[in-house]
């Protein structure tokens, strides 16, 4: 399907057209305000007192390039400095690190345990280190740590392919994967286990300096398959109670342990069926139903292609219940809808082409993270899918943070090529139309080949690389 590239949005009005065109409401600012009155330079102040110095947020990436054990490499820290470099004040984890090796999404996935903690507590410094070098004072930047569990997708070891650790069995995504009729579902004694894995990262990380750490529960992974555990047994499924038993335990151990150390949560607000490419076309669609259950939190549980944010609401409710205030807000997983995560116009090696015009997702995004505002104004909210408003994304930053729909504008992947976009628009720079992110999906396609994080189309550095010859290849191939 052909649709109109966002580089071709050359004036406000080419950008009204086209959300008029495609029916969606986007409001965006014309004029981007520079100052310390701009909307986007307002500092964030948590209820202790702490200061988050202005609204841009570096996004978790899912590194490749760690060393066997989980230890970072100069890839790694290039990556941490870039981060700090960036001017963004709020560093949401900066890597997804495992709590355990049984749960490390690739071979090369950071690691912490004991080992570890000293490279670990560096990569922060360097991070730090390079935002005081170029912003100076570091005061008001927030850094936490990304703790996570890969669950059903872990591919700890290499050669190995996935080695799923699994809440409950899923037809869906054991169907997709091809996951072994006999492989087994996570004990309640092992899922105890894995409680004490977190809490003891949890405080790994606060010794290591890290301000926060977040419990990632999003795109499939441990974390968010506790919460469609519809069909479980025991203490860790069923009611919501139960499935939001292991953050509980999870909170309630970290705060006994360090209970200075603040906690978040970056969430899949919602998720749908898994998506597979037509074989005539190779757009995307959904997967036929198979049952009358419910997989999917967030979703409708009659017809999945539906949002239904009750239990969402419920799940940041109990958020604030416990006390925690900073909370990440993405949706479904790049595993199995990698459309509805990542607005793309390009698919990566393992996706589809896109069912609809990746401007819809991203005002999807947007509007599901509004509405979680207006209910929870209290809450520290972060929003993510900005990377495929290219130009126009700090119009739109600018206008959701200045009329409350967001507190924070995240950024991932277009980082990796255009750190410093941050701190380009809070000095009323022209953005770099040489690097910001178009799409195309080769930080996904790269790591699908086992191949190193980075930027291959925009980032000369990694041009420069021989990982870039084997990307090359490797799409040239399947061409």
């Amino acid at each position: 399907m052909h649709y109109r590239r966002m580089a071709q949005l050359r004036t406000a009005g080419d950008l009204q057209a086209h959300r008029k065109a495609l029916g969606i409401d986007l409001p965006f600012d014309e004029q981007i305000a520079v100052g310390p009155d701009a909307p986007l330079a307002q500092p964030c102040v948590l209820r202790d007192g702490t200061v988050i110095g202005n609204r841009f947020c570096a996004q978790p990436i899912e590194g490749w390039d760690g060393t066997l054990d989980g230890r970072p490499t100069e890839l790694t820290r290039r990556r941490w400095a870039n981060f700090g470099r960036s001017g963004a004040k709020l560093i949401w984890g900066g890597e997804a690190v495992a709590v355990v090796h049984s749960g490390r999404a690739n071979p090369h996935q950071l690691l912490l345990n004991e080992a570890n903690l000293a490279p670990l507590a560096q990569l922060r410094q360097v991070l730090v280190q390079a935002h005081a070098e170029r912003h100076g004072s570091g005061e008001d930047l927030l850094v936490g740590l990304q703790l996570t569990h890969s669950g059903r997708f872990s591919r700890p070891d290499p050669d190995e392919g996935l080695q799923p650790v699994m809440v409950y069995r899923h037809p869906y995504l054991d169907a997709k994967f091809n996951v072994a009729d006999d492989a087994p579902v996570l004990s309640d004694a092992e899922i105890r286990r894995l409680v004490r894995y977190f809490i003891s990262a949890a405080e790994m990380a606060h010794s290591a300096g890290f301000a926060f750490v977040d419990i990632k529960h999003c795109h499939g992974y441990l974390g968010h398959e506790f919460l469609s555990a519809y069909t479980r047994p025991g203490p860790y499924g069923g009611s919501f109670e139960n499935r939001t038993r292991f953050l509980c335990e999870i909170v309630a151990g970290i705060r006994a342990c360090v209970p200075e150390l603040q906690i978040g949560v970056r969430l899949s607000a919602f998720d749908t069926i898994p998506f597979t490419p037509d074989p005539e076309t190779g757009i995307g669609r959904p997967v036929a139903r198979q049952d009358g259950h419910s997989y999917w939190f967030g979703a409708d549980t009659v017809d999945p292609l539906q949002i239904d944010l009750t239990e969402t609401i419920q799940f940041l409710t109990l958020l604030g219940d416990l006390g925690i205030e900073l909370v990440n807000v993405s949706a479904g997983s790049p595993y199995y809808n990698p459309h509805i995560i990542r607005p793309a116009l390009f698919p990566p090696s393992d996706g589809y082409a896109p069912p609809e015009d990746p401007l819809v997702g991203v005002v999807r995004h947007l509007q599901v993270v509004a509405e979680l505002k207006k209910r929870f104004p209290d809450l520290l909210l972060v929003g993510s899918a900005y990377t495929y408003l290219q130009e126009w994304l700090p119009h739109v930053a600018q206008n959701h943070v200045r009329t409350g729909r967001v507190d924070c504008v995240g950024l991932g992947r277009s980082m990796l090529a255009y750190p410093e976009l941050p701190s380009d628009v809070l000095a009323g720079r022209s953005l770099d139309r040489q690097r910001i992110c178009r799409t195309f999906s080769d930080c996904t396609t790269a790591p699908r080949l086992g191949l190193a994080s980075g930027c291959y189309p925009l980032d000369e550095f990694y041009r420069q690389r021989p990982e870039a010859q084997v990307l090359a290849a490797a799409k040239d191939e399947k061409r």
